[in-house]
């Protein structure tokens, strides 16, 4: 693991994305909650808030950040679902990972929901979008 401890804590914000692309009627089900597993973006929105936190127990030599806020908002489109996660740490490294993975789980749940009903989903385009670092307040 890397050694972070000479540098200074700053306040770090880091945004990532992703799209789960899949056929119209998925999408119906999910708009009008129809999925039998249940409300599928409320769960995913769990998943990636679980995802984001539990970070470095996921990915190895990962700091381990206490998160100061995770935020996962999707957008609906007619090729599937955008989830966007974002999140922010006072702390001496950033937390790319944490809103990857969150981006990352909220997409796999979203899978795991629809499959039964879809079998031709695809997950894409999972990328950081924005990250920065400030003086804390």
């Amino acid at each position: 693991m890397v050694d972070v401890g000479t540098k200074p804590i700053q306040k770090r914000t880091a945004v990532a994305s992703g799209m789960i692309r899949m056929a119209a009627g998925t999408l119906a089900a999910i708009r009008e909650d129809r999925v039998k597993k249940g409300n599928v973006l409320a769960v995913a929105r769990i998943a990636g808030i679980q995802a984001a936190k539990a970070t470095s127990g996921l990915i190895p030599l990962c700091h381990q950040l206490p998160l100061d806020s995770v935020q996962i908002d999707f957008t609906l489109s007619d090729e599937g679902v955008l989830a966007t996660c974002t999140v922010s740490c006072q702390a001496r490294t950033g937390v790319e990972m944490e809103a990857l993975t969150g981006t990352s789980l909220a997409l796999l749940t979203i899978y795991d929901m629809c499959k039964a009903i879809d079998k031709g989903m695809s997950l894409e385009q999972i990328r950081l979008v924005d990250k920065k670092k400030e003086d804390p307040d």
